[in-house]
């Protein structure tokens, strides 16, 4: 039986990771809800600095500082989250949630296995260990479209034998959009040998640490640590985590998942493939942006998509429930 039909619900919230920051997030909900201005303040107290502040007004190079960005995206997420249970109280929980890296722990608060303060201490953690290990271990991340999960794999399996460093699929968004993740040499022979094969556009991100690669092994290290000491709880719905893209069921199980994906590949094609097999019919993205939405109209165009990180979304999402 799926977790569908135990749920009774068709519906999956979806929250997004760094990438989706963007000056300006959050505030046109936190001018018009009162829940979403308390998650902020929250996260305010929590961290001891504005966050909000640098989310309403930036500057957009302190906010894209991974170390900010995390926790960022983090408060814009729950922000929305709360909004969608003030503005429709009616509105049934998901019947699954899921998280593109660092928004897994987005998910987890909202299945309630972590609580929002303890899930704003570990992102600002990770963010602090990640940039740490990438002082460490420079590396790079790109973006390669045009070729299949496979033939990327294939190609960073040559990469690192060729230059015996560092070279992995850090992420497999949708068909035929991938990313790498690597040390800098390895990084650049594997973007050749992308365009060598084909690949329609390859494109260095404007980021300094190699996510999703091994070069990101003391981070993960690190913040298994952090994470071993903070209380999670099993989720009242199914998570779909990164690494194996299977449901986080036990506390036991999302332990590894938050350590294991600082340095596995996040298998979001196959995550949301999952989901729509299981009978998902809509997924609603909660918090800044509308990214993984988008995605999941290259995954599976029969899934329906929103996107509820302003006030408008929050009426759309109201008029599709109520219609």
């Amino acid at each position: 039986m799926s977790f569908l039909k135990r749920t009774m619900s068709t519906v999956a919230f979806l929250f997004p990771g760094q990438g989706s920051q963007a000056v300006g997030m959050a505030r046109a909900l936190v001018e018009r809800y009162p829940s979403a201005a308390a998650a902020m303040a929250e996260a305010d107290d929590v961290l001891g600095f504005n966050l909000s502040t640098l989310c309403f007004e930036g500057p957009e190079e302190t906010l894209t500082d991974t170390i900010n960005a995390q926790p960022a995206l983090l408060a814009a997420s729950v922000a929305a989250l709360r909004v969608l249970r003030e503005a429709l109280p009616n509105l049934p929980a998901p019947a699954a949630v899921a998280g593109h890296s660092m928004g897994e722990y987005s998910a987890l608060i909202a299945a309630g296995a972590l609580s929002y303060p303890d899930a704003l201490r570990l992102v600002r953690e990770r963010g602090r260990l990640m940039k740490e290990a990438g002082q460490r271990s420079p590396g790079g991340m790109a973006a390669i479209l045009g070729l299949d999960a496979a033939e990327v794999v294939a190609l960073c399996v040559q990469a690192a034998e060729l230059s015996g460093g560092v070279v992995q699929m850090a992420n497999d968004n949708c068909p035929g959009q991938t990313v790498i993740s690597g040390d800098n040499p390895s990084l650049d022979l594997a973007m050749d040998l992308a365009r060598q094969a084909g690949a329609k556009k390859v494109v260095r991100l404007a980021v300094s640490i190699a996510a999703h690669s091994p070069l990101m092994a003391p981070a993960a290290d690190a913040l298994r640590q952090a994470i071993e000491a903070t209380p999670i709880q099993a989720p009242a719905m199914p998570v779909i985590g990164n690494v194996h893209a299977q449901p986080l069921l036990t506390v036991d199980a999302i332990r590894a998942d938050l350590a294991g994906q600082l340095t596995a590949a996040v298998r979001w094609t196959e995550s949301m493939r999952y989901l729509a097999a299981q009978g998902v019919e809509l997924v609603v993205e909660v918090g800044s942006g509308d990214v993984l939405a988008n995605l999941m109209k290259r995954i599976e165009r029969g899934v329906n998509r929103l996107a509820v990180g302003d006030p408008e979304g929050i009426e759309r999402l109201r008029a599709m429930t109520q219609g």
